[in-house]
C-alpha cells in the first residue's frame, strides 16, 4: 500500500487533502481512483485512508482505522557527518533513513575536501530532504529524518549540549589495545534518549577535533578492526542500533 506524508493534519472529522507532487503520484502516477486505500501519515501517526475524491487541486482522503503500529527506532539517533565528496552524502542519508535515523547534521571537518557552496546550498538542503522523504515512504517511516544545514564544527559542539549521549567514530580507537566496542558504549544508553554519533570525512576527524569533541563530553568508539569508508561507517553503526534496540 503506499505511502504518502501530510502536509496538514486530519481535520475533526477525519479528512485531509494530499496536494503538489503527492497529489499528482496518486493520480497520474498510481492512477489510482476513488475508493482506494493509501496510508497517511502525519506527525508520526500512520492511518489507512480512503480516497474520496481526486480533482485538479489535489487528493481528498478520510481516515478507515486505528493509528498503525510505528515501527520507528526507540532511540532518536543523529548522525554528523565530515562533508563527504560526491554525492555520499546522498546515499548516507537515503540509507540512513532506512535504518533508522531521526536527523543528520553534516559539517565542515578539518578534513573535508569539499567545501559547501552556500549559493547552492538551499537547492541542495531541498534535494537532500526529498531523498530522506522518499526513502521514509518506501521504508514504511511514520517520521521523515531532518536534514540539517550544514555546520562548522564549532556549532556542532555547540548544537551537542541539546543530547542526552554523545559519540563519536575513533580509528585510533578502534587501534588500541582495549577499543571501545559499540555494545559497551550501548549499555549506557536507554529508549526515548537522544543520541548524536559524528563521523569523519575521507581522511577521518583530525586529533584536535577528536580531542575538543572529549572535552565536550563525547566518549569515542571503534567500529571494529578494518578502516570503513565515510560513507559505510554511519550506516555500520545504525545496524548496530537496530540490532541492539529492535
Amino acid at each position: 500500500m503506499q505511502r504518502y506524508f501530510l502536509e496538514a493534519p486530519f481535520d475533526e472529522d477525519g479528512n485531509a487533502i494530499i496536494s503538489g507532487d503527492d497529489g499528482k503520484h496518486i493520480a497520474k502516477v498510481m492512477r489510482m481512483k476513488t475508493g482506494d486505500h493509501i496510508i497517511a501519515v502525519y506527525n508520526g501517526e500512520a492511518f489507512v485512508s480512503e480516497i474520496v475524491d481526486i480533482y485538479a487541486e489535489g487528493v481528498a482522503i478520510r481516515k478507515m482505522e486505528d493509528r498503525l503500529c510505528s515501527n520507528e527506532m526507540p532511540v532518536n539517533v543523529t548522525i554528523a557527518c565530515g562533508l563527504p565528496k560526491g554525492d555520499k552524502l546522498d546515499l548516507i542519508v537515503q540509507k540512513g533513513t532506512e535504518l533508522g535515523m531521526s536527523s543528520i547534521i553534516p559539517f565542515e571537518a578539518e578534513r573535508s575536501i569539499v567545501k559547501w557552496d552556500t549559493k547552492k546550498g538551499d537547492r541542495k538542503v531541498d534535494r537532500l530532504k526529498k531523498i530522506a522523504k522518499e526513502a521514509a515512504e518506501q521504508c514504511h517511516r511514520t517520521m521523515i529524518p531532518d536534514v540539517s544545514a550544514p555546520m562548522s564544527f564549532k556549532q556542532l559542539l555547540q548544537e551537542s549540549r541539546n543530547f542526552d549521549v554523545r559519540l563519536f567514530a575513533d580509528e585510533e580507537d578502534a587501534k588500541g589495545t582495549d577499543p571501545n566496542r559499540i555494545a559497551d558504549r550501548l549499555k549506557n544508553v536507554y529508549h526515548k534518549q537522544t543520541v548524536l554519533v559524528v563521523f569523519g570525512p575521507e581522511g577521518g576527524l583530525s586529533r584536535k577535533e577528536a580531542e575538543e569533541m572529549r572535552d565536550a563530553n563525547f566518549l569515542s568508539v571503534s567500529l571494529g578492526p578494518r578502516i570503513l569508508r565515510t560513507e559505510t561507517a554511519p550506516l555500520y553503526f545504525l545496524s548496530a542500533m537496530s540490532y541492539e534496540f529492535e
